[in-house]
């Protein structure tokens, strides 16, 4: 199955320590996704769709889901 980087908006929280949490997914269609936990934090590459930066795995409805900072870009793994 193809993957391809599917840039999203993000609102996101910085804490004291200079962490960043994202809150919430924002869709280019206006539809926006509260982000109920984020797992684990590491720089990780996408296996799926390439690429490389800070992985966010994040519980979003359930599901599990990575979001990557990429430079000051974030990004989903989308299903061609």
């Amino acid at each position: 199955m193809k993957y391809t980087k599917k840039y999203v908006g993000i609102n996101a929280r910085f804490d004291t320590a200079g962490n960043i949490i994202p809150l919430y997914i924002l869709w280019e269609d206006g539809r926006k996704f509260p982000i109920d936990r984020v797992k684990d934090v590491r720089p990780c590459a996408s296996l799926k769709c390439g690429g490389f930066g800070i992985r966010y795995t994040c519980s979003i409805c359930g599901h599990e889901i990575y979001l990557f900072l990429d430079g000051n870009r974030w990004f989903v793994e989308k299903r061609k």
